[in-house]
């Protein structure tokens, strides 16, 4: 039965039972024990205890005697603002620290997801912080899934996470420029095979998605978290471009915050990362989700790589804290305003260049084009960009990538993915006015082997 968060007077929100994950995560999970050492961790701020345990160095060993960093402020960005890191923090930061993330961090990050997404400690879900989001849905992925499970993924797909799941069966799901298809879902499940176990996750981009570019609709995102529970899948929520969203209407909200209007929290394992609002350099990335799925993810942690850079997290938590929700926010609205410009400029060189050429959805997030190259004017073959783009393009001097590569099954597209995020006014304008050329011979070839 779903728990109610309301102990500390903190939420009535129901949430899922810890049992209920049992048959979500995989049996390298469930092998898995603790970490003998990092487990008792927590024992050693016991006033009066003397600890013997870990083999922590001696700090005054360490060279570094203060960390101090000069920011430009979000508000003014011509005023340089100069933040040192605290002692305290400097020397937790320095030392081994918990697998889940520094404290400093990690409660910084809880108010966040309450500020953006509403959600509050005491509802089932905690968080946990890697070296990048890349490498907490490694951690994800192996804690839930098993050589030869199912899972739903939608198509086009990030390619970096392919990868990352090519011991399961990938169950393409269709996605437009709206995103991801509950239809296609609904017709994935109707249509299962009885004896064959059901896909137990939907792993999707939700905001500016890699490579389509498209934001998944708030109607949709309802009837997708709705058909998690009638089909029971948890949904894995990657979203590294969520505060790169540049769209006219209102942000949707993420499917962490809209699970809060189902019966009972606990079926959204979402993902953060700082990569695109910070510095990709940094590899800070964070998870939130239910508790058990974090706990499977952070006990991989123990073993794997111990934690995330700790002297890292405690200089990003000296900024995030020194800013705060407010300025975090309008930082995170300078850095949406600069990529929609960006799109605009390449908007324009699209319509310009590729107009009768191409077909394309101008992108709402993130920082890229996806757009279908017309290389047969009779529309009598199949059409592949991969030749066009890897040869003749990148002979006049263009590099892009063919679509195929987004294809969890490396299916023919005529799709190509476009970045605009380095690129000024004039190097864009000739990137698109070179693919015209390319697209124009392209056409010209494909006319003439059929005279």
């Amino acid at each position: 039965m779903p728990k109610e968060a309301n102990g500390n007077g903190i939420s009535d929100v129901k949430y899922l039972p810890a049992e209920f994950y049992t048959p979500f995560l995989s049996e390298a999970a469930n092998r898995r024990k603790p970490n003998p050492i990092r487990s008792l961790f927590p024992l050693e701020n016991t006033p009066g205890l003397i600890s013997l345990l870990a083999g922590k160095p001696n700090a005054s060993c360490f060279p570094f005697k203060s960390i101090s960093f000069k920011t430009r402020s979000p508000t003014d960005p011509s005023a340089d603002v100069t933040l040192e890191v605290d002692k305290a923090d400097l020397d937790r930061g320095l030392q081994y620290g918990m697998a889940a993330g520094d404290s400093s961090l990690v409660n910084w990050i809880f108010g966040l997801q309450e500020y953006f997404h509403g959600r509050k400690r005491g509802e089932g879900w905690h968080v946990s912080v890697g070296s990048g989001s890349q490498d907490m849905l490694y951690k994800a992925i192996t804690a839930i899934t098993n050589p030869g499970d199912s899972v739903l993924i939608e198509s086009p797909a990030y390619a970096g996470v392919l990868p990352l799941l090519e011991h399961c069966e990938l169950v393409e799901v269709a996605s437009d420029s709206q995103g991801v298809n509950p239809a296609s879902i609904r017709s994935i499940y109707e249509n299962w095979p009885a004896e064959k176990p059901k896909p137990k996750a939907l792993y999707t981009v939700p905001f500016g998605s890699n490579p389509t570019g498209a934001t998944t609709s708030l109607e949709r995102r309802k009837e997708i978290l709705a058909l998690a529970r009638e089909h029971n899948f948890l949904i894995m929520e990657d979203d590294p471009y969520y505060y790169l969203y540049f769209g006219e209407a209102p942000r949707p909200p993420s499917y962490f915050n809209l699970e809060l209007e189902e019966p009972e929290v606990g079926r959204v394992l979402r993902f953060d990362s700082l990569s695109k609002v910070l510095s990709a350099g940094i590899r800070v990335g964070f998870a939130s989700g239910p508790e058990p799925l974090l706990h499977a993810m952070d006990m991989h942690t123990a073993v794997a790589n111990l934690q995330a850079p700790g002297l890292v997290q405690v200089m990003v938590a000296t900024l995030l804290n020194n800013w705060g929700y407010d300025t975090f926010k309008v930082h995170s609205q300078n850095v949406s305003n600069f990529y929609r410009e960006k799109r605009d400029i390449f908007e324009r060189a699209m319509r310009q260049h590729l107009t009768g050429l191409a077909e394309w959805s101008a992108p709402e997030a993130g920082m890229f084009y996806w757009f279908k190259l017309l290389l047969d004017p009779t529309g009598a073959s199949e059409e592949d960009s991969e030749a066009v783009i890897r040869t003749k393009a990148l002979e006049r001097g263009v590099l892009a990538l063919p679509g195929t590569v987004f294809m969890p099954n490396n299916r023919k597209t005529a799709y190509v993915r476009a970045s605009f995020s380095l690129l000024d006014e004039q190097q864009i304008d000739e990137a698109i006015r070179r693919l015209r050329d390319v697209v124009l011979e392209a056409r010209a070839a494909s006319t003439a082997g059929k005279a």
